[in-house]
């Protein structure tokens, strides 16, 4: 990377005993770049490497509620004060590990296109052959290059957009992405994804409880950007929380319904749709993946609900993690 880009871009790499991933994610990052590390609350020697590597590094308080939004604006906060001659800052998982040519690539796109306020790339598993859920988030990074309407975890910003656009919500636990991206639209900004390899994530997930809590997770992080984007005029994620309450809830609702009519006989409504819906699945994409389809969109109605349950006790639900 050429001395002027490295002087106009910094990284913010967040983590939470992220260990050797967070080794190489921060080994990634090429010498001379500004960048902060955003702890929260790790046990491991997170924070030892990452200043023995020379990161600045902010230590969360955890007696505030957490989220992955709070961090990088602490993290985005912490290397602007140091550094303020930057323009961009690229945010970075500390499960993850850049790509080569990536920093300079993304730093070259925001410098020639103004109008833009973010860019990414495309994200992929270290070790999707590892497992079943592995190979699910592999596919799950793998979307189309172009105009975007948000941008992951990853992703370059120019920060002045960030700025205008208040930085991420922290109250937002999940999909604060998507949220943030929605803001800097009503804002004139736009995102694009660059056709080219951005970073290695390394989801390391394995088991089935991993997985439903990532789904849960998810379901939670539709239900909140829903409520606070539908603000906007333009609100996100009412397609996923229409399609997990349409194969959850819904077939019971109208099993009890049938019940009431036919008598025992209608229970067999919600059995026969999910059957149906199974085979639909089990055609297109394989029986495996048809069993954890259906499943998600319990666990997502279930993530919804939390999240419904908090906003109405008005109070904040903890982060929720799945490894």
């Amino acid at each position: 990377m050429a001395d002027g880009q490295q002087s106009r871009m910094g990284v913010v790499a967040i983590g939470r005993n992220e260990g050797e991933r967070l080794q190489r994610c921060l080994r990634s990052i090429p010498p001379g770049i500004p960048m902060a590390y955003v702890d929260s609350a790790s046990i491991d020697d997170s924070v030892a490497f990452a200043r023995s590597v020379g990161a600045d590094v902010v230590e969360l308080d955890m007696r505030l509620p957490f989220s992955a939004a709070r961090a990088r604006n602490e993290g985005a906060a912490r290397l602007t004060a140091r550094h303020p001659e930057l323009a961009f800052v690229q945010f970075v998982d500390g499960d993850c590990e850049f790509e080569p040519g990536w920093l300079a690539e993304a730093t070259r796109f925001l410098e020639n296109e103004p109008e833009f306020a973010a860019v990414c790339g495309r994200r992929r598993e270290r070790y999707p052959e590892a497992s079943f859920y592995n190979r699910l988030c592999d596919a799950e990074w793998n979307t189309p290059p172009g105009e975007a309407a948000a941008c992951g975890g990853d992703a370059m910003v120019r920060l002045s957009a960030f700025a205008s656009a208040g930085g991420y919500d922290g109250a937002v636990i999940a999909g604060e992405e998507p949220e943030f991206c929605a803001r800097l639209r009503t804002r004139g900004w736009r995102v694009w994804r660059l056709d080219a390899p951005m970073t290695i994530h390394d989801a390391d997930m394995h088991h089935f409880r991993q997985w439903w809590m990532r789904a849960v997770r998810s379901g939670y992080g539709y239900a909140q950007v829903w409520s606070k984007t539908r603000r906007l005029g333009a609100p996100l994620y009412g397609r996923e929380l229409a399609r997990a309450i349409g194969w959850s809830a819904a077939p019971i609702a109208l099993a009890l319904f049938l019940t009431v009519l036919l008598g025992p006989i209608g229970l067999l409504a919600a059995p026969l749709l999910w059957a149906a819906q199974f085979v639909r699945l089990a055609r297109r994409d394989g029986g495996m993946q048809a069993v954890h389809l259906l499943a998600g969109k319990f666990a997502e109605t279930w993530g919804a609900l939390r999240y419904g349950a908090a906003r109405a006790a008005k109070r904040r639900q903890g982060a929720i993690y799945y490894k």
